[in-house]
This record gives C-alpha cells, sequence and structure tokens, in this order.
C-alpha cells in the first residue's frame, strides 16, 4: 500500500478527471456521470468520448452535451484487467449517488 492510497487523493488523469464529474449511478457495466464543463461544448464531449473508448473494456461512451450527461457501458471483466480502471471502478462504486442490487 503507498502512501497516498489511504487519503484518496487523484492520481492520475483518469482519477482527476472521475472525481471532478457527479457520480449519479453505478451498476457493474454501466456508469452514468454528470459533468457541467460538457453543457454545450461538442469539442471536449467527442474528445472525451474518444478517450474514453480507447480503454479496453469500454463498449461504448455516450455524452449529451445539453445536459452534461455521460452514460459509459463496459464489460466489467476486461475492465478488472486494467489496475488503473479497476480502481476508478472501485472509486464509483463507493461513490455513487444510486447503486444498482446486482452485486458482483
Amino acid at each position: 500500500m503507498g502512501l497516498l492510497d489511504g487519503w484518496q487523493i487523484p492520481t492520475g488523469s483518469l482519477d482527476f478527471f472521475i472525481r471532478s464529474v457527479e457520480i449519479a449511478s453505478y451498476l457493474p457495466g454501466r456508469i452514468r456521470l454528470y459533468s457541467s464543463k460538457l453543457v454545450g461544448d461538442e469539442r471536449a464531449a467527442q474528445n472525451l468520448k474518444s478517450k474514453l473508448k480507447s480503454y479496453a473494456g469500454i463498449e461504448s461512451a455516450e455524452i449529451n452535451t445539453v445536459t452534461g450527461s455521460i452514460l459509459i457501458a463496459y464489460d466489467p471483466q476486461k475492465l478488472a484487467l486494467n489496475p488503473e480502471l479497476k480502481k476508478v471502478e472501485e472509486y464509483i462504486k463507493t461513490h455513487a449517488k444510486k447503486r444498482g442490487s446486482a452485486k458482483k
């Protein structure tokens, strides 16, 4: 365990991103986030979508620039192979406003 692990301090660009959005809901394989920074910004939305889809295991990323909604669908088993993404999923799991009844 590293010095920063217990403090939940962001350590990478994906970690910073996740902590800058509102985590609306989580189900294994499906996450909904909100970011006011995406409202009206098609360019930022396309950049984010490209970045998200570059990760193995992310099946789709839908972004609505009217509401700032981000819907991410992913394969939990493939995602688990990437330690950074697995860490992000664990953070989302514990900080989501709504969690589904499905359990791993």
